[in-house]
């Protein structure tokens, strides 16, 4: 099975704002989605200089983007990401 690969900005606004505490998200996500589940940090997304595109820190799971992201919202994200590839 292809892993998801999951991104998060670490440009200087979501850091400030966020992604600091996304870096070890491989040692906080649950066991079964460990080995599904590529982490890598990005400088930028480029994703905070378009409007209406939510609020710092952003990651991106495939070709969605979580605004405001944190370890929950990006688990949430990634178990949707399963059921879709299940259903594919």
């Amino acid at each position: 099975m292809k892993k998801i690969k999951v991104e998060i900005c670490l440009g200087t606004t979501c850091y400030v704002l966020g992604s600091a505490s996304l870096v070890d998200l491989e040692k906080r996500l649950p066991a079964e989605l460990a080995d599904s589940v590529e982490v890598i940090g990005s400088s930028c997304l480029d994703i905070c200089n378009k409007k209406n595109d939510g609020e710092a820190p952003f990651v991106r799971i495939g070709e969605r983007i979580i605004d405001n992201a944190s370890v929950e919202r990006i688990v949430e994200a990634l178990y949707e990401e399963l059921q879709q590839e299940d259903r594919r």
